[in-house]
């Protein structure tokens, strides 16, 4: 039966607000009125631009690629949404990792695509495998999708690791999707799959590692025919982006440094006083935190929803339960707070998993 909604998407934007939330997957939101705007900067004569070039350009100065592989989108969601829709047809046999994430796994189902999975296996970290890729692969994929980093243990997919994917997809005519809205904060940066070569398509979002979610800023990289196609979609589904958003995105690709900040050392931070905090407990195992903003521990209790039940209800804290990922004894744990924030949360997290012993 296809996929008519996320209902992951669905439960995270209903849950009742909590203090320290571990549940979330981004960084602090970034003070726009920090930057030096003017009200005429925004544009505001209410006219709307057909794929407003100063925005692609940026897009394009960041990842080192050209103008026609840009297509922007209203954030990673709807770009990813804009790419299946362009790479598949009802029937296509698309290939996913497990544990994936949710939103995309039902765009597809949604779109008609025939899904089978392979594995990220969680005792080597889950790492990307390009053997396990191989032997769930047929003449029939036409698509295969990924997260780098992974979504959602923060596992990071090398370069050799990708090229071999990409020769798998070239063998049967498949193409690779590769969501990258957590790349930037790999340690160290990352270029961009898309620079791989044609078979690559990617995207990504000024949300979770730069804290403007609220912009709506997505994007896709993709070979020039191919995100024509898209763009006639995008022309389809939403005709053109808000443009003071638009505007808004390029000022913040003008001051990239300022809307960086401190966020790498923070982050760094958290993920060391994260795996000090694993390595203190006997009833939890995760593979190092080195990478982005996101891990994804086994807890011995059992079922993760009792334990973020009780943090919500006694702790004032929250946690993704690991059944959003296929994996109910995991739950994904963000590390994007501040580190004092953090290391509060984790504390009234250790007093729930020691009750529920």
């Amino acid at each position: 039966m296809r996929a008519m909604q996320s209902e992951y998407m669905h439960w995270a934007k209903n849950q009742s607000r909590v203090r320290y939330a571990l549940s979330s997957s981004e960084v602090p939101g970034f003070r726009m009125d920090s930057l030096p705007i003017d009200i005429a900067d925004l544009e505001l004569d209410g006219e709307s631009y057909h794929r407003y070039p100063p925005l692609r350009e940026a897009i394009a100065r960041h990842y080192g690629v050209t103008l026609d592989n840009v297509v922007t989108a209203d954030g990673t969601s709807m770009a990813n949404m804009l790419a299946m829709a362009a790479l598949i047809a009802p029937g296509d046999e698309v290939l996913f990792e497990r544990p994936t994430y949710e939103p995309m796994f039902a765009a597809a189902s949604f779109l008609g695509a025939e899904l089978k999975r392979f594995e990220r296996g969680a005792e080597d970290g889950f790492r990307l495998d390009p053997e396990r890729v191989k032997s769930a692969l047929s003449r029939r994929t036409r698509l295969m999708v990924l997260t780098n980093l992974h979504n959602p243990s923060g596992g990071l997919a090398e370069e050799e690791e990708l090229l071999a994917i990409g020769d798998l997809a070239e063998q049967v005519g498949a193409r690779v999707l590769i969501d990258e809205v957590y790349l930037d904060s790999a340690v160290p940066r990352q270029r961009t799959a898309a620079l791989l070569g044609p078979q690559f398509v990617t995207t990504s979002s000024l949300t979770k590692v730069y804290g403007l979610s609220g912009l709506r800023c997505g994007w896709i990289l993709a070979a020039p025919a191919l995100a024509e196609k898209m763009w006639r979609l995008n022309e389809l589904f939403g005709v053109a982006q808000a443009h003071q958003a638009e505007r808004l995105a390029c000022i913040a690709f003008e001051h990239f440094d300022a809307l960086i900040g401190d966020r790498p050392a923070m982050l760094e931070r958290n993920r060391r006083l994260f795996n000090g905090f694993v390595a203190s407990r006997d009833d939890l195992a995760c593979a190092e935190a080195r990478h982005g903003i996101t891990a994804f521990p086994r807890w011995a209790g059992g079922d993760s929803e009792r334990l973020d039940a009780l943090l919500r209800t006694n702790y004032d804290t929250s946690i993704v339960p690991g059944r959003w990922f296929e994996m109910p004894e995991r739950f994904r744990i963000g590390l994007g707070t501040p580190t004092e924030h953090l290391g509060e949360g984790l504390a009234r997290l250790g007093a729930a998993m020691d009750e529920l012993r």
